[in-house]
């Protein structure tokens, strides 16, 4: 019979490269594991991206640098803080970071598509994944499309890390067959700093994430099978011990992790942005703190 597709999204796959044991935690294990307490930075940026995803949900006269922070407030997510005053400051903060970033936009603009869900089958693969944004950008042969993610982690992006995830060739790749277009191009937006690094693949580095992530999948299903056939699950999903530790939502539970310095939830959001060395991070504007919830 032939073998069983993997299903898979982006952070699944990306879970088993950064830590075999951290995927079957989540993935695998019945009853799953408990989690640690939420982080702050997650918090931060899912609230970030869900405005901008209601931004363009907006009538496009409505697209007003007014209208933000109550789509802000709206969304925002109070998990992991250390205490208020910290979350007013994050409050303020993701503000001025979408103030600043839309002020980029043509509010006239409408993308193909926002928080949209691409999928693709392979002889491996059932990949599915939701891209934040997908551009339709005029091309040399007609409308070619764009994959666009936005990050609010401490770092700035680089060409680099455009063209090495593996995440964004396979929304590109995914969203080349679903919309029967081009797909090429992929863009990481740094809301803190205001960079784009973009990065245009070819057909054939496309294929070769695309075959990253096959062979990554077929890795998983064979520790899987050895582990339905008997094998030690610590041995055929072992942990990676390092930096991320400290960040695991499982670190408690896994042996390894626990003797790895542990992170508090809001630690990440204290920490200052690192811009880009060629780019400096503009001083904010002056503004009254909103409060993040009533």
């Amino acid at each position: 019979m032939p073998e069983r597709l993997f299903t898979c999204t982006p952070s699944k796959l990306g879970a088993y490269t950064d830590c075999p044991r951290r995927y079957r935690y989540a993935y695998l294990d019945r009853p799953a594991p408990p989690k640690g307490p939420p982080w702050a930075h997650n918090s931060l940026g899912s609230s970030v991206h869900t405005a901008l995803k209601n931004w363009y949900a907006l009538p496009a006269d409505r697209r007003r640098p007014e209208a933000l922070p109550a789509l802000l407030k709206g969304t925002w997510v109070r998990d992991g803080y250390r205490d208020d005053e910290q979350e007013r400051a994050a409050y303020q903060r993701a503000l001025g970071w979408l103030e600043g970033y839309v002020a980029t936009l043509d509010p006239g603009d409408d993308p193909l598509g926002v928080e949209r869900v691409v999928a693709v089958k392979t002889a491996v693969l059932a990949f599915n994944g939701r891209a934040d944004r997908i551009d339709s950008r005029p091309g040399p042969d007609g409308p070619e499309l764009v994959i666009v993610d936005y990050k609010t982690g401490r770092s700035g992006s680089d060409a680099d890390d455009a063209r090495g995830s593996q995440a964004l060739a396979l929304y590109a790749y995914a969203a080349e067959r679903t919309f029967r277009r081009p797909c090429r191009r992929v863009e990481l937006h740094h809301l803190p700093t205001g960079t784009v690094a973009g990065h245009d693949h070819t057909a054939e580095s496309l294929a070769r994430q695309l075959t990253r992530a096959e062979d990554t999948a077929r890795d998983i299903m064979a520790a899987e099978r050895a582990v339905t056939d008997g094998s030690d699950p610590d041995e055929a999903f072992p942990a990676v011990a390092g930096p991320r530790c400290g960040w695991c939502d499982y670190r408690r539970t896994c042996p390894v992790g626990a003797q790895m310095p542990g992170r508090e939830p809001w630690s990440a959001i204290d920490r200052p942005v690192a811009p880009p060395a060629d780019r400096p991070v503009a001083p904010p504007a002056d503004r009254p703190v909103a409060p993040p919830a009533d």
